[in-house]
């Protein structure tokens, strides 16, 4: 398969973007670098690509205009190992954003992602209904994902 390159259009705010992200997760950088020239849509000067790479993924930031807004339609998904990995891409990512239900939020650009413990996953398929059925009814009161807690309701104690 070909690879795949995610674009995200942004309203100017490009650069600041692939910084903001770039300064949150590892082995991450910025690339490459297109300006807009004399007579186009933006003003000259204005960042019209920037290419970046958030650990190992590549995505390329485009200062489009406001015509397409980012909606929840489409959100990255963050797999993290623990609660504390979880917790720094949910603080960081919610600075100056807003929090949403079960993991998910909108960062300062209007991008969604979702924060997820990969625990979460094996408590929500768990091979017994009962605590299948509890982890997911703890999970969908939650805005930030707390996986003890998941866990305490999956096995039936409470807080």
């Amino acid at each position: 398969m070909p690879k795949q390159i995610p674009c995200l259009w942004f309203d100017g705010a490009a650069e600041e973007a692939a910084a903001h992200y770039t300064s949150i997760f590892p082995n991450s950088s910025i690339g490459e670098v297109t300006r807009y020239g004399p007579g186009m849509p933006m003003p000259e000067g204005t960042a019209m690509t920037v290419g970046f790479t958030l650990d190992g993924q590549e995505y390329t930031a485009l200062n489009g205009g406001p015509q397409f807004p980012f909606t929840e339609a489409v959100s990255f998904q963050i797999m993290c190992r623990d609660q504390e990995e979880a917790d720094h891409y949910w603080t960081r990512l919610t600075d100056g954003g807003e929090e949403s239900m079960c993991g998910w939020l909108k960062d300062r650009f209007g991008v969604s992602w979702q924060v997820v413990p990969t625990e979460l996953t094996s408590l929500l398929s768990d091979p017994d209904p009962g605590r299948a059925r509890r982890a997911t009814e703890a999970m969908l009161q939650m805005r930030r994902i707390d996986i003890e807690e998941i866990k305490r309701a999956a096995d039936g104690v409470s807080a």
